[in-house]
């Protein structure tokens, strides 16, 4: 019996050139917390000054939190929610790729919560709390393509003294509006379009192999995969191409109202263990470093044949027939987009730290190992990381 349940209310603002209609936004407050990274390219790239200037047209106050790593820590989330009421910001602005936005969507929980963010984290050492009020409201511009959270309620925090990477998210935490404008993306380095893309892409592949998986996922997933199969390649190798740019962004956009209608696998569960640990590994890195082994290991399962053979059409490989397939269409794409040769070591993970790995990914997401139409053990997990090791 077909059934779904679809609810992603964030109004979505995409095109080319979007960042100059946020002045005429209703906007959700007067007071905005703008949330930017540590790094210096929004502030280069003349991003912050644009949006401060459409606020400034708007009549929005605003002030700026800047301390967001690459992966965004618990530590970081506790002071922008101070900051926030320190301030008398109304509303949060999430400026930048998803770990800026993820940061802003938990510092709006903590803008009006008592408490520790991890008093509300479900798994883990997490305490599971439902928020009593609501969040902060939240406005998304994004400047990358690999998350989509933009179009979802997830945040992903690590515990900076556990050592735990962890997704949460309520329905309070969905974007009031966001704002996907591909200009924004131009200036993002191949190695770093590839990494996001190829996270997108598993956002909607993961969606697929997911038990939770519905008609309403899977229409946004394969139009996704389809996109980054597409044009991924071309937005590496020629960052100015607009085209290629925006099909990917699109992408990603979709890839976000997949997880709001499907979700991960344990694919991201594995690869949270590994940049909890090494906080500079890239997590769309991660992901593509661990994706051939995990892959093949559904594609034998024999259990998912019909999801990753029509994944691999849409990947490109239209004359695909055997599930594996689908694994030789990644592995393509990887060489077309320079990342086939990532290495676990170079980010200083060990082949002696693989089994600690394998128990973090159990115990922080646990969860997602529920909605794999194939159970992983332990041990296959184990096996997954060796025949990735390099």
């Amino acid at each position: 019996m077909m059934a779904f349940n679809f609810f992603v209310p964030t109004r979505i603002l995409f095109g080319r050139g979007q960042l100059e209609n946020l002045h005429v936004q209703k906007f959700p407050g007067k007071k905005a917390l703008i949330v930017i990274s540590s790094g210096k390219s929004i502030r280069a790239n003349g991003y912050l000054d644009r949006v401060e200037k459409q606020l400034d047209q708007a009549g929005v106050e605003h002030v700026v939190f800047d301390k967001i790593l690459p992966n965004p820590i618990l530590t970081h989330v506790q002071e922008g929610a101070a900051f926030a009421k320190e301030n008398g910001c109304d509303f949060v602005i999430g400026l930048g790729g998803g770990s800026t936005i993820d940061s802003a969507k938990a510092i709006a929980v903590m803008a009006t919560n008592d408490g520790n963010f991890w008093d509300y984290v479900g798994s883990g050492s997490g305490k599971g709390k439902k928020p009593e009020k609501m969040p902060l409201p939240i406005v998304a511009i994004t400047t990358t393509a690999g998350t989509g959270t933009e179009a979802d309620p997830w945040t992903v925090i690590t515990n900076d003294t556990t050592d735990e990477k962890i997704g949460s998210g309520w329905d309070s935490t969905f974007p009031v509006f966001s704002i996907v404008d591909p200009d924004l993306m131009m200036t993002v380095p191949p190695a770093l379009t590839a990494y996001q893309g190829f996270d997108a892409l598993y956002h909607s592949t993961e969606g697929v192999l997911n038990k939770t998986a519905s008609v309403m996922s899977d229409l946004f997933a394969m139009k996704a995969i389809e996109l980054i199969g597409g044009s991924l390649a071309e937005a590496v190798t020629n960052g100015k191409d607009a085209d290629a740019r925006a099909n990917v962004a699109l992408a990603n956009t979709l890839s976000g109202i997949v997880e709001s209608t499907s979700g991960c696998t344990s694919e991201h569960s594995l690869e949270h263990a590994m940049s909890a640990f090494h906080p500079n590994l890239p997590h769309g890195a991660g992901l593509i470093i661990i994706s051939k082994a995990y892959y093949t290991f559904f594609a034998e399962s024999g259990v998912v044949n019909e999801q990753l053979i029509a994944m691999a059409k849409a990947l490109g490989k239209s004359d695909a027939e055997k599930p594996i397939d689908f694994v030789t269409a990644l592995v393509a794409l990887q060489k077309k987009c320079g990342v086939d040769n990532l290495k676990m070591s170079d980010y200083g993970v060990t082949r002696e730290e693989l089994p600690e790995l394998v128990k973090n990914a159990r115990h922080t997401m646990g969860g997602l190992f529920e909605v794999d139409r194939v159970r992983l053990t332990d041990a296959d997990c184990l096996k997954i990381y060796q025949d990735s090791y390099r």
